[in-house]
């Protein structure tokens, strides 16, 4: 099926939130019949309404999804927090019915260039600043995906003349098809969300499905340092450019030393220096690297691309310094939330730290976290699902000094009571919000609150 043709289409959007909301009004604006469908039935039909615009009439279904409607649907489109392997979505799937994302839908709407990031940690970073390059380049640039705003959103308003800049989740590319981004870009692929993908396999396949659909005459940034990736770039159907933070290439974007080169037919010339940045991190140096690829390859001049990358400031919630109070540092790394994020925020410190870790449990493995304290951490205060599970990690890889907090306040009074002038304190869980909070960003911001809450001492 083909959005050229979806007027007078039944499509079933399943989830009513943000993304559900948006693929709604993309398809009553493309002429479909969409039904706004969610399994919780505890809600209420008016308030699920009050999410849509203000006039937009259509049919809201809530619990249990009638046989009769289920029978007429033409269409589905998941939002991306719905597992596509329950019985529910292969009932529709064995009966021949496509079932797309938002971002299928949103692609086949719109119009313009798109670039499409994913990767296990650093999307965010690298979508926003690969945004903020092509804003300083183009005239038309929006931002969109995982990292807040719906693509639907944008779709219906874009011209021949816009960039869409995606940061695109394993989720989300789960339902993908017809999807072919100008540049696209792999991060890195470590363990995360094995709850829902269940196999690496699975989960790295995901991740790949962003350039399947691509040809040699577009272009993929991988990072040579990561295996998943290395190993796909053997493989890729579009024009890899490799990054590295480890070793020098002969083609691609490295560092070495406290310099970023770039390198063609072994050819280097260096590009910065990563102290004239404000991001701090071997991996904010990959996400640097990666938009700099990224955006070269999408006609962007090298002197456009260093005067965006020297102003840009970290992205709230990733290795984010909060304030220093009584001589210590306090960072806000609550996007950690899986094992190898979180060890990028303990590498980034260069001080003893106080590390605030736990919560929800992905069925995440936490020895090679642990392993990245070396000498740093001074003090494990661990919180939720995963307390005891870290605890017994931690102690097994010789960390005695664990305390395990019953609330996120009370394991800040810990940190505070426990860091001491010259010290840092960092919160980067390793593990998801859910359970103690709706998602990382309200956890990000109580951890800013209490930091600024915190009085000066004489």
């Amino acid at each position: 099926m083909d959005t050229l043709n979806l007027a007078g289409k039944i499509v079933l959007v399943v989830g009513s939130g943000i993304s559900g909301i948006g693929a709604v009004r993309a398809l009553v604006h493309a002429g479909a019949d969409p039904i706004l469908y969610d399994a919780n039935a505890e809600q209420r039909q008016e308030d699920v309404a009050a999410k849509l615009p203000p006039g937009m009439q259509v049919r809201i279904l809530l619990g249990v999804l009638p046989r009769g409607v289920a029978e007429m649907v033409e269409l589905v489109i998941l939002s991306p927090g719905v597992p596509t392997d329950t019985e529910f979505v292969e009932s529709f799937r064995t009966r021949g019915i496509k079932i797309w994302g938002e971002i299928e839908l949103a692609y086949r709407i719109g119009k313009g260039r798109v670039i499409g990031i994913t990767g296990t940690n650093g999307k965010t970073t690298t979508t926003s600043l690969t945004g903020e390059i092509m804003a300083a380049h183009c005239r038309d640039v929006d931002v969109v995906g995982n990292i807040g705003n719906p693509y639907t959103l944008t779709a219906l308003d874009a011209t021949e003349d816009t960039v869409t800049v995606a940061e695109i989740s394993s989720f989300q590319l789960e339902t993908v098809e017809a999807f072919r981004p100008d540049v696209s870009a792999i991060l890195n692929v470590t363990p995360d969300h094995l709850n829902r993908h269940h196999t690496m396999e699975n989960y790295a396949a995901a991740k790949e499905a962003v350039a399947a659909g691509q040809s040699k005459d577009q272009v993929c940034v991988l990072n040579y340092e990561n295996s998943y990736t290395r190993e796909f770039g053997e493989r890729c159907p579009a024009r890899v450019v490799w990054f590295s933070s480890a070793r020098k290439l002969r083609d691609g974007f490295y560092q070495e030393g406290e310099e970023i080169y770039q390198a063609s037919d072994g050819e280097s010339v260096p590009v910065m220096n990563i102290h004239d940045m404000n991001l701090v991190g071997t991996c904010n140096v990959e996400n640097v690297m990666a938009a700099m690829a990224i955006t070269q390859a999408m006609g962007v001049p090298m002197d456009t691309i260093l005067e965006v990358v020297k102003r840009f400031k970290a992205v709230e919630h990733r290795i984010e310094f909060v304030a220093t109070r009584n001589g210590v540092d306090y960072y806000n790394d609550s996007k950690g939330t899986n094992p190898d994020a979180a060890i990028q925020g303990i590498r980034a410190m260069c001080k003893p730290t106080v590390l605030i870790g736990g919560g929800y449990d992905k069925q995440s493995v936490y020895d090679e976290w642990i392993e990245a304290f070396e000498d740093k951490v001074k003090c494990l205060v661990l919180i939720g699902q995963t307390r005891e599970k870290i605890a017994a990690c931690a102690r097994a890889h010789g960390i005695s000094n664990i305390v395990l907090a019953d609330s996120f306040e009370e394991a800040f009074a810990v940190c505070v009571r426990e860091a001491v002038r010259g010290d840092a304190v960092l919160l980067s869980p390793a593990c998801a919000s859910w359970g103690m909070f709706p998602n990382y960003e309200v956890r990000g911001r109580l951890f800013k609150e209490l930091v600024d809450r915190l009085e000066e001492s004489e």
